[in-house]
């Protein structure tokens, strides 16, 4: 029995500390408490204190998930059956029926795919394209896939028997005169004579300088014929199966290969189900196979019937509640479990009864400690220390107005956990890195934002944390331009960055978009679309409630 699928534990996007240290924290809670697979991932790259606390509490960054839709790779199966193009009809006829196959994929010598033959297409290699008797004759292969189709011994040195060509099928059933007659109508080096024991045929074909002779019905041919046969470079087949077993059979000796197009779908590794499933709605096509987008080799295939119930990815959410701010594709995912201490939001739905965890307090570090001690539980130290570094980074070391009593009941007991002098934790955290100073402005905005809605406006809201405001006036213009952008492509009718300095516990806010909002706001403007909050910290508790009562008072945007 195979093991269960893990479940990866994840924040939001453009994840802050708190998002990446409680995903850390509640991924070993669940395999403490559940015995579960557990597994922290991130949708997003760290930024320079988040690194910094990962380094220092000794933990590798979790796993890159930036899309958990179903796609192709996840329905294909990988035990795949495969041809090569120089492949017998017979030969590939026989696999797929064994198997129960109407297609089959054909690789080349690299695995890339060659094409997706069904039976009803290879079929055409043996039917006549028209009543033509010459067609009816020909058939196109080698003197080589013959012998194998005939399970038979090949004789003859004096010529290339791989070399693929068509030949004319002739069976010697009439007498020597008019079998003379019709070998003549045609290069004797495309003509195959088949009989059997009629040595005055065998004769005949040597003679005519046949392309080839086969002797049917496990009959011999004369020592005397052999070596005639040898010195005029003519190869001599002797097959067990009667004459008309041995021409169909040589019919079924053709080369796939030439039944091949490129005339199919095929799928890449990352191409996601909806897209599959749109596209293969009116398709007749029985097997899909994906393909490593990079390397064009076959990675596996699919059917129809794998598309009814595909296995999806399980996520357990931490530090967001609502889709808008999930990994891509987790609307497709399996949602376990939900932990979180933002307001309820957006259109996050489950299709089964989940667990839900929402409270009012300073960071989601901090819920993800409070599971642990009701469950009579302690973190390990490394993880202890990331959880310290999610309460401290969203309540700013309690000072900010997020900050309940209930974090300041948890960093100490946290604290003593990871052996931690909280002060000195915190003044080497924010002193880490600038975001501002080691990202380029638009790589700075996307450390940490998030997309809201409110009266039909959306609104983007980047944030970052200094200490002091010296570097904001270096990047100020930079900032602007890289804002302005964002929302443009974002498709955001406002967006603002609140870059708080930490050390006054003030901010300064950037603004772009409908002149409207920033008309509105009531905190005095330093300069156009600059605006100093004194005292303003907290995205979640201050700026977005405020901004939300704005945009409540105007009318919807255009």
């Amino acid at each position: 029995m195979s093991a269960p699928d893990p479940i990866y534990v994840i924040g939001h996007r453009n994840p802050d500390t708190d998002a990446i240290c409680s995903a850390i924290g509640y991924a070993a809670f669940l395999r403490a408490s559940k015995n579960v697979d557990a597994r922290p991932a991130r949708c997003g790259e760290l930024n320079v204190r988040t690194s910094w606390v990962l380094g220092f509490a000794g933990i590798e960054s979790p796993k890159l998930l930036m899309d958990v839709r179903p796609n192709a790779a996840t329905v294909c199966r990988r035990d795949v059956l495969t041809a090569k193009r120089d492949e017998t009809f017979l030969s590939v006829y026989r696999k797929m029926f064994e198997h129960g196959f109407r297609s089959i994929p054909v690789v080349d010598d690299k695995g890339r795919m060659a094409g997706m033959p069904t039976l009803q297409e290879l079929a055409q290699l043996f039917l006549p394209g028209s009543s033509s008797a010459h067609d009816n004759r020909r058939v196109r292969t080698s003197l080589r896939n013959i012998a194998v189709a005939l399970d038979a011994t090949l004789r003859g040195n004096g010529c290339d028997k791989d070399i693929v060509q068509d030949s004319m099928l002739m069976v010697g059933a009439s007498t020597p005169e008019t079998m003379r007659e019709r070998i003549r109508k045609f290069p004797t080096s495309t003509v195959v004579v088949l009989v059997g024991d009629r040595p005055e045929i065998q004769q005949l074909a040597v003679q005519e300088n046949a392309a080839c002779l086969i002797v049917t019905g496990a009959f011999r041919v004369s020592d005397d014929l052999v070596k005639e046969a040898e010195q005029a470079g003519i190869p001599i087949i002797e097959t067990r199966h009667d004459t008309a077993s041995a021409a169909q059979l040589a019919r079924f000796s053709r080369p796939i290969g030439d039944a091949l197009h490129d005339g199919f779908l095929r799928f890449t590794a990352k191409t996601p189900l909806k897209e599959i499933l749109a596209q293969t709605h009116d398709s007749h096509q029985p097997l899909f196979p994906v393909i490593d987008e990079e390397t064009q080799k076959l990675l596996g295939v699919f059917s129809k019937s794998d598309l009814v119930d595909v296995p999806r990815m399980k996520l357990a959410l931490v530090d967001h509640n609502e889709f808008s701010q999930a990994v891509t594709g987790a609307d497709e995912a399996d949602i376990q479990e939900v932990v979180d201490h933002h307001r309820l939001s957006g259109n996050l739905r489950s299709k089964e009864p989940i667990r839900f965890i929402n409270e009012p307090v300073g960071s989601t570090s901090t819920i993800v400690a409070m599971m642990y001690r009701m469950r009579g539980l302690a973190p390990e130290k490394p993880v202890a220390v990331c959880l310290c570094a999610g309460l401290v980074s969203d309540t700013l070391n309690l000072t900010s107005p997020t900050t309940t009593s209930t974090d300041r009941e948890i960093l100490p007991w946290l604290a003593t956990l990871a052996d931690l002098d909280v002060d000195q934790f915190t003044a080497n955290f924010f002193a880490a890195g600038s975001m501002l100073k080691d990202k380029p402005p638009a790589e700075a905005l996307e450390s940490d934002r998030k997309e809201f809605e409110e009266n039909g406006w959306r609104l983007s809201i980047s944030q970052i944390e200094e200490l002091g405001l010296d570097e904001l006036w270096r990047q100020e213009s930079g900032l602007h331009a890289s804002l302005e952008k964002l929302r443009v492509e974002r498709m955001m009718h406002f967006a603002c960055l609140l870059v708080t300095d930490i050390s006054r516990h003030d901010s300064i806010l950037l603004t772009a978009g409908d002149p409207r909002v920033a008309s509105a706001i009531e905190y005095p403007e330093l300069k156009p679309n600059v605006f100093q909050l004194k005292g303003v910290v907290s995205r979640k508790k201050q700026l977005f409630p405020y901004l939300g009562r704005l945009v409540g008072k105007l009318s919807a945007p255009g």
